[in-house]
């Protein structure tokens, strides 16, 4: 993420805190330096819907920022179900997301009882409900998960036909439709370098849109990104992205007229005339996948299952899951192990073509 988007996000962040409690804003300080700013606002956002629901159901009688420590070290685990159940109930909350939001309050609540103190070195709240609060069983087995991905990523000929139609088939299938002919032509080689990087590096959005010029190494097919927590590694990426890369980079001052200070990798085309190229979102690079899934007559395809696609290829060429964990960006090798289930089908495929004679 560079300085810009933080600043925005660290704005943002600002703007909800002047309406949540004092000790909201000094738990979202100290977690400043460990934590993204797009979590930071999650917690924020959070918050705001748990003390709003404590102000509802009259289990305060201040406003949202006003509300004390009191109020959380009095709550009964009986409230507090009834909180997740207005989140599943009510909001239509998945057990996933009531995970996420009672996670959040769980930090809140560890950091009152366990890590801040008063100024006579006590801690905020003796009383831990939080604590006593287990999360929704929702594991999935690594073959539930390899099943459920396995429609959604590229096989074999598909990888190569969905770059090629990135690159020039969706402007021959459209044609006679000005609009998105011009603006194919525009950003096809944009959108080819998107789709080439993904498939051949595995990053995650938020990484992808986050690159500035500086960050890629281009004689080592490098490319330096901030994964989570932000932990900042060089990751490689392939022989055909580092084309399509090339490709993009040589029209892109002069098709986008970018100023030598913008230094974001992915350009947005100014709106209106007076407009200022900006660095393409993480939606608008999600919104152009869909574009293009869709037209290629894949639907389901997302920039998430286009880094599925490139880690199920890895480890079928590969068989090295150690390695493909360090590409991936993943804390755990147990998530990286989802893609041996994913190549099950393949392996199988690849026994019963062997031949039948033996010696």
């Amino acid at each position: 993420m560079d300085k810009q988007m933080k600043l925005h996000y660290m704005e943002r962040i600002d703007e909800k805190l002047s309406d949540l409690p004092w000790f909201v804003t000094e738990f979202i300080d100290s977690k400043k330096r460990n934590l993204s700013p797009t979590t930071l606002l999650n917690y924020c956002h959070d918050y705001i819907i748990f003390f709003d629901w404590l102000i509802s159901e009259n289990l305060t009688s201040t406003s949202r920022k006003e509300i004390n420590l009191d109020v959380l070290e009095s709550l009964t685990i009986r409230e507090v179900e009834n909180f997740l159940s207005f989140l599943d109930y009510q909001l239509g909350n998945t057990k996933l997301t009531i995970n996420r939001k009672l996670s959040s309050l769980k930090s809140l609540f560890d950091y009152l009882q366990n890590k801040a103190e008063t100024t006579d070195l006590k801690p905020y709240i003796q009383r831990n409900v939080m604590a006593k609060m287990d999360l929704n069983a929702v594991k999935e087995s690594q073959e539930t998960i390899a099943n459920r991905i396995e429609g959604k990523i590229l096989r074999e000929d598909d990888y190569d036909a969905f770059r090629q139609f990135v690159a020039y088939d969706f402007g021959e299938k459209y044609k006679d439709n000005k609009r998105l002919f011009n603006f194919h032509q525009i950003n096809r080689e944009r959108d080819t370098a998107i789709v080439s990087l993904i498939l051949g590096s595995g990053l995650r959005l938020s990484e992808v849109a986050g690159i500035n010029l500086e960050d890629l190494d281009m004689n080592k097919a490098l490319v330096r990104v901030l994964r989570k927590g932000n932990k900042e590694q060089y990751v490689y990426f392939s022989k055909q992205a580092l084309v399509d890369l090339e490709s993009y980079l040589q029209i892109r001052t002069a098709r986008y007229q970018t100023d030598k200070n913008e230094d974001f990798l992915f350009v947005a085309a100014p709106v209106g005339r007076k407009g200022k190229n900006r660095r393409l979102t993480q939606r608008s690079i999600e919104k152009l996948i869909e574009k293009y899934a869709t037209a290629f007559g894949k639907p389901s395809l997302t920039v998430h299952s286009l880094r599925h696609s490139f880690a199920t290829r890895y480890h079928l060429e590969n068989n090295d899951v150690p390695r493909l964990k360090n590409q991936l960006g993943h804390s755990s090798i147990q998530t990286t192990m989802i893609y041996t289930h994913l190549t099950d089908e393949e392996m199988r495929n690849a026994v019963n073509n062997m031949g039948t004679d033996v010696g």
